[in-house]
């Protein structure tokens, strides 16, 4: 059980450190918030399930479940207002970034 919750403390690390570099390093806030919300969500959803496998007490694990349910319903839903926001005040994109024509397949 040790075991398995360090390895989930060290994906959710490394995820998170991902998400840093992303923060850091991609060029408009449109690929910024796409980095920090998949990464960080993931990063943190994974801290926390270390934390419930690490042996806490059962009402700690409640509270921890009900924390993460809560990450990973605020984090995309966060990120995707705030990139509502970008695009409705006019944040220009990268430069190289098209948007779909209409009728356009975006997949």
């Amino acid at each position: 059980m040790e075991l398995c919750a360090a390895f989930l403390l060290v994906a959710g690390l490394f995820f998170s450190f991902t998400a840093t570099v992303g923060l850091l390093r991609l060029p408009d806030v449109y690929n910024r918030l796409h980095a920090t919300a998949k990464c960080d969500t993931l990063g943190a959803g994974l801290i926390v399930a270390a934390l419930v496998l690490s042996g806490r007490p059962p009402d700690q694990v409640v509270k921890l479940i009900f924390i993460l349910l809560f990450l990973w319903l605020a984090n995309p839903t966060a990120a995707h207002i705030l990139a509502r926001a970008a695009y409705t005040a006019g944040t220009p994109l990268a430069p190289g970034t098209r948007l779909p024509e209409e009728g356009e397949n975006k997949c």
